[in-house]
């Protein structure tokens, strides 16, 4: 069993930057590979990131890419998600998920397993 609990989320205006974390429970967190997903209201939830178990590699939505880092540390059991260059559409709750590492299908939320309460992320223009 994985408990996750995501942090970091705020007001940001348009432009600026903030740093998410996802702090995972249990001692299988190095063999898991984490994602981030965002709902907004009224949407589906959304893949936003991914990495593998390793760190070695990493997967992101076009919407994202070039502005979103996605990284872990795999001794402190924690997942960061930077975004920069924020925009009013990313606004919506973010939520950190994890799932045994396949090697596949990292941007499919059906195959993720544990998921985290979410934080909020609000971009004004």
């Amino acid at each position: 069993q994985v408990q996750l609990v995501e942090s970091g989320g705020g007001l940001v205006q348009a432009g600026g930057s903030l740093r998410l974390s996802c702090a995972a429970s249990g001692r299988t967190f190095s063999t898991y590979a984490m994602a981030w997903f965002r709902q907004a209201p009224r949407k589906e939830r959304e893949f936003v990131a991914a990495i593998n178990w390793s760190g070695g590699s990493t997967y992101y939505a076009d919407s994202v890419k070039g502005r979103f880092t996605i990284s872990r540390d795999n001794a402190k059991n924690i997942v960061y998600l930077h975004v920069n260059s924020l925009k009013p559409e990313d606004t919506a709750t973010y939520y950190c998920a994890a799932r045994g590492d396949t090697g596949n299908n990292y941007g499919y939320r059906v195959f993720y397993q544990y998921w985290g309460q979410g934080t909020q992320v609000t971009v004004s223009s």
